[in-house]
């Protein structure tokens, strides 16, 4: 029989794609944030408290895809 297609990255791409995203987006996006939030004026405490907390959840999301399963082991090796 024939070999099966995946579809999408794979694992060990998968792993480089979240590790590049954790060392290099994750900072620029940090950056991102901060300097338009401080282009507005200084918002009360708890309203810039759920401003941060909802863009700290909201930069993920797109990429959900990349970081599933990337703390388990590799499914493509052998097991012996």
């Amino acid at each position: 029989m024939a070999e099966e297609q995946k579809q999408g990255l794979s694992y060990k791409a998968r792993r480089r794609w979240s590790l590049a995203l954790l060392l290099i987006g994750l900072p620029l996006y940090i950056v991102a944030v901060v300097t338009v939030v401080n282009w507005l004026d200084r918002p009360p405490i708890w309203l810039e408290l759920l401003v941060y907390i909802g863009l700290g959840v909201v930069w993920a999301l797109p990429f959900k895809f990349v970081f599933k399963g990337v703390g388990q082991a590799d499914p493509d090796q052998s097991q012996d």
